[in-house]
């Protein structure tokens, strides 16, 4: 079965409306993706680049959506029409957003999380994004490892509840220490446990296989034991955070084992380009598709 005939598959998804929570995201997705939804991090463009022309070149890639940082709270009214206007000319889709970095195990900076959040509100409604992208952020020194994991399951109950009304649900990603050496959650393994603790359906991973390649491998069977707890993938190899093929990942294993456990959420391509960033997106993105649908697959394209 090549891409083309799998996509045949998704015609009735592919019809379906782009609603708000966790449902949202399989059902977006076009009929050439074959079901599958992909996004790109708009924040790994040249920052030459208006948000309309990233658009742009998500759209040129054949993305489904795209994450944003905060950037849409500094919008004038007239941006907002505009910008509103090429994402529903492009088809594009806005599935995740980042408020800001607050240390979570942190208890002095819960009102800094709640005005971050409610500042980023009142936008991503308008976005209708369905998803905030958080990091644990900073350690707070002293701290032992079991108050620290204790204080951010707290402050992710706390951020549920607080999002509850809205159906947005929150994302922890975890960051590797060759990053952020103050990270208070450098692994998935950590991130799973945590979210697991908090209990709320409205509480997952981001799982970024490009910082838990750096931080601890083991990628495939930590996906396999916590595919319930994943929110997110971010895509991006190691070393140099490029486009999959060009270091150490076996991204092909990846796309296989997330199509085994019939992942339905968003894949983002998160990552620096060597060339042109829309025809790099592309051809990774027709390549997983392939690959996710058992058709035969030519090696990756330079």
């Amino acid at each position: 079965m090549n891409r083309r005939d799998f996509s045949k598959l998704s015609v009735g998804a592919a019809a379906a409306p782009f609603l708000t929570g966790p449902s949202a995201w399989a059902a977006s997705a076009p009929t050439d993706n074959g079901g599958h939804t992909f996004s790109l991090m708009l924040w790994t463009l040249p920052k030459t680049l208006t948000f309309q022309q990233k658009l742009q070149v998500a759209a040129d890639a054949g993305m489904d959506s795209v994450e944003v940082g905060n950037e849409y709270e500094q919008w004038t009214e007239a941006d907002w029409t505009s910008n509103l206007a090429k994402l529903k000319q492009l088809g594009l889709k806005v599935d995740s957003a980042v408020p800001g970095r607050n240390a979570l195990a942190d208890h002095s900076k819960r009102g800094a999380l709640h005005d971050d959040i409610m500042k980023a509100l009142p936008g991503a409604k308008r976005l209708n994004c369905p998803q905030f992208i958080y990091t644990a952020y900073t350690r707070v020194p002293g701290q032992t490892p079991e108050a620290q994991h204790a204080a951010i399951v707290d402050t992710l109950k706390y951020t549920a509840d607080l999002l509850a009304k809205d159906d947005i649900e929150v994302v922890l990603e975890p960051i590797d220490l060759l990053e952020y050496k103050q990270e208070a959650v450098p692994s998935v393994a950590e991130g799973f446990a945590i979210t697991r603790e908090v209990g709320s359906p409205k509480i997952k991973v981001l799982y970024d296989f490009y910082h838990e390649q750096r931080g601890s491998g083991n990628l495939i069977e930590k996906l396999e034991k916590n595919i319930d707890q994943v929110g997110l993938v971010h895509i991006a190899d190691v070393p140099g955070r490029h486009k999959p093929g060009t270091g150490e990942v076996n991204y092909d294993n990846i796309y296989r084992k997330l199509a085994e456990l019939n992942y339905s959420r968003v894949i983002g391509f998160e990552w620096l380009y060597l060339a042109d960033p829309a025809a790099e997106l592309k051809t990774e993105r027709l390549h997983a598709i392939d690959v996710m649908s058992g058709a035969p697959t030519a090696k990756r394209m330079s």
